[in-house]
Protein backbone atom coordinates (compact mmCIF):
# COMPACT_ATOMS: atom_id res chain seq x y z
CA UNK A 1 0.00 0.00 0.00
CA UNK A 2 1.57 3.42 -0.43
CA UNK A 3 1.38 6.18 1.80
CA UNK A 4 -1.31 8.40 2.93
CA UNK A 5 -0.98 11.75 2.93
CA UNK A 6 -2.64 13.08 6.82
CA UNK A 7 -3.56 16.43 7.38
CA UNK A 8 -5.78 17.79 9.59
CA UNK A 9 -9.03 17.43 7.75
CA UNK A 10 -8.33 13.91 7.83
CA UNK A 11 -6.10 12.64 10.15
CA UNK A 12 -8.81 11.78 13.23
CA UNK A 13 -10.37 9.77 11.05
CA UNK A 14 -7.71 7.97 9.41
CA UNK A 15 -6.18 6.96 13.60
CA UNK A 16 -9.29 6.74 15.13
CA UNK A 17 -10.29 3.62 13.53
CA UNK A 18 -9.63 -0.15 14.02
CA UNK A 19 -6.43 -1.65 12.91
CA UNK A 20 -2.88 0.09 13.04
CA UNK A 21 -1.45 3.29 11.74
CA UNK A 22 1.69 4.03 11.20
CA UNK A 23 2.19 8.03 10.88
CA UNK A 24 5.92 9.49 10.08
CA UNK A 25 6.02 13.00 10.88
CA UNK A 26 8.51 14.91 7.85
CA UNK A 27 9.66 18.20 6.32
CA UNK A 28 11.25 18.26 2.58
CA UNK A 29 14.24 20.02 3.72
CA UNK A 30 15.02 17.24 6.73
CA UNK A 31 17.80 15.47 4.95
CA UNK A 32 17.11 11.87 7.48
CA UNK A 33 13.39 12.34 6.82
CA UNK A 34 14.44 12.55 3.18
CA UNK A 35 16.55 9.16 3.34
CA UNK A 36 14.23 7.01 5.47
CA UNK A 37 11.25 8.21 2.99
CA UNK A 38 12.13 5.05 0.99
CA UNK A 39 12.50 2.52 3.89
CA UNK A 40 8.83 3.43 5.46
CA UNK A 41 7.98 2.92 1.84
CA UNK A 42 9.30 -0.55 1.54
CA UNK A 43 7.56 -1.44 4.11
CA UNK A 44 4.24 0.15 3.30
CA UNK A 45 4.00 -2.09 0.43
CA UNK A 46 5.26 -4.98 2.50
CA UNK A 47 2.43 -4.46 5.14
CA UNK A 48 -0.56 -3.75 2.81
CA UNK A 49 -3.15 -3.98 6.02
CA UNK A 50 -1.36 -1.57 7.76
CA UNK A 51 -2.35 2.39 6.60
CA UNK A 52 1.13 4.10 6.70
CA UNK A 53 0.51 7.68 6.84
CA UNK A 54 2.62 11.00 6.33
CA UNK A 55 2.44 14.31 7.86
CA UNK A 56 4.48 17.17 6.00
CA UNK A 57 4.80 19.18 9.59
CA UNK A 58 5.38 22.26 7.51
CA UNK A 59 2.42 22.11 5.85
CA UNK A 60 0.02 20.69 8.83
CA UNK A 61 1.79 22.88 11.57
CA UNK A 62 -1.05 22.32 14.02
CA UNK A 63 -0.97 18.53 14.01
CA UNK A 64 2.67 18.48 14.66
CA UNK A 65 2.00 21.11 17.36
CA UNK A 66 -0.57 18.88 18.62
CA UNK A 67 1.73 15.96 19.26
CA UNK A 68 4.25 18.30 20.81
CA UNK A 69 6.27 17.40 17.22
CA UNK A 70 10.03 18.67 18.14
CA UNK A 71 12.58 17.07 16.21
CA UNK A 72 11.65 15.17 13.15
CA UNK A 73 11.42 12.52 11.54
CA UNK A 74 9.49 11.69 14.45
CA UNK A 75 7.47 7.64 13.93
CA UNK A 76 4.17 7.35 15.67
CA UNK A 77 2.11 4.06 15.66
CA UNK A 78 -1.54 4.24 16.18
CA UNK A 79 -3.51 0.85 17.14
CA UNK A 80 -7.28 0.95 17.65
CA UNK A 81 -6.99 4.99 17.80
CA UNK A 82 -5.05 5.03 20.41
CA UNK A 83 -0.91 6.31 20.29
CA UNK A 84 1.11 3.44 21.44
CA UNK A 85 4.55 5.00 20.61
CA UNK A 86 6.18 7.56 19.48
CA UNK A 87 9.91 8.40 19.11
CA UNK A 88 12.08 10.95 17.01
CA UNK A 89 14.46 9.96 14.61
CA UNK A 90 14.56 7.25 11.45
CA UNK A 91 14.63 4.01 12.09
CA UNK A 92 16.56 1.32 10.29
CA UNK A 93 14.32 -0.87 8.45
CA UNK A 94 15.06 -4.12 10.66
CA UNK A 95 13.98 -1.50 13.97
CA UNK A 96 10.97 -0.28 11.73
CA UNK A 97 10.17 -3.76 10.82
CA UNK A 98 10.68 -5.29 14.60
CA UNK A 99 8.50 -1.53 15.84
CA UNK A 100 5.27 -3.31 13.33
CA UNK A 101 5.69 -6.85 15.04
CA UNK A 102 5.37 -5.29 18.65
CA UNK A 103 2.44 -2.98 17.83
CA UNK A 104 0.79 -6.36 16.35
CA UNK A 105 1.39 -8.85 19.56
CA UNK A 106 -0.01 -5.82 21.87
CA UNK A 107 -2.81 -6.86 24.20
CA UNK A 108 -5.17 -4.08 23.09
CA UNK A 109 -7.56 -5.03 26.20
CA UNK A 110 -4.48 -4.16 28.49
CA UNK A 111 -4.29 -1.06 26.83
CA UNK A 112 -7.08 0.50 27.44
CA UNK A 113 -6.93 -0.55 30.77
CA UNK A 114 -3.53 0.94 31.49
CA UNK A 115 -4.98 3.82 29.41
CA UNK A 116 -8.04 4.65 31.86
CA UNK A 117 -5.99 3.97 34.37
CA UNK A 118 -3.49 6.36 33.33
CA UNK A 119 -6.84 8.79 32.78
CA UNK A 120 -8.09 8.20 36.34
CA UNK A 121 -5.03 8.80 38.00
CA UNK A 122 -3.66 11.98 35.94
CA UNK A 123 -7.16 14.02 35.08
CA UNK A 124 -8.12 15.49 38.33
CA UNK A 125 -12.05 16.53 36.35
CA UNK A 126 -12.35 12.65 35.84
CA UNK A 127 -12.04 12.20 39.64
CA UNK A 128 -13.72 15.29 40.86
CA UNK A 129 -16.70 14.16 38.40
CA UNK A 130 -17.40 10.82 40.91
CA UNK A 131 -17.22 12.56 44.51
CA UNK A 132 -20.10 15.06 43.86
CA UNK A 133 -22.01 12.05 42.44
CA UNK A 134 -20.88 10.14 45.89
CA UNK A 135 -21.67 13.32 48.13
CA UNK A 136 -25.13 13.23 46.76
CA UNK A 137 -26.30 9.83 47.24
CA UNK A 138 -24.97 10.21 50.75
CA UNK A 139 -27.09 13.08 51.41
CA UNK A 140 -30.25 11.97 50.08
CA UNK A 141 -30.53 8.93 52.86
Amino acid sequence: MATVALTTANFDEVTSNDGIVLVDFWASWCGPCVRFAPTYERSSEKHPEITFGKVDTEAEQALAAKFDIRSIPTIMAVRDGIVVFAQPGALPESALESLIEKVEQLDMDEVRDQVAAHKKAHDPKANDAEEPAAATSGASN
